[in-house]
């Protein structure tokens, strides 16, 4: 999954506002996970990258990597 979320957006979390993200993968399916997961890769640009996010059968959060 691509991401370009500029810092202040990314700022909702931190203010308690934003605590997921809906975002759409490279194969086009819709996926929603909690926002607390991306902040290892928060800059001060924001979270800007291609990301793999692996869940469990159950749908749980297992690990994210970035891949660029």
């Amino acid at each position: 999954m691509q991401l370009n979320i500029p810092a202040d957006e990314f700022q909702l979390l931190y203010q308690g506002v934003a605590k997921s993200v809906n975002a759409r993968s490279l194969d086009g399916r819709r996926i929603n996970f909690p926002a607390n997961i991306l902040r290892p890769f928060v800059s001060h640009a924001g979270v800007v990258g291609t990301f793999a996010i692996h869940f469990s059968e159950e749908n749980r959060f297992l690990s994210i990597e970035k891949i660029d």
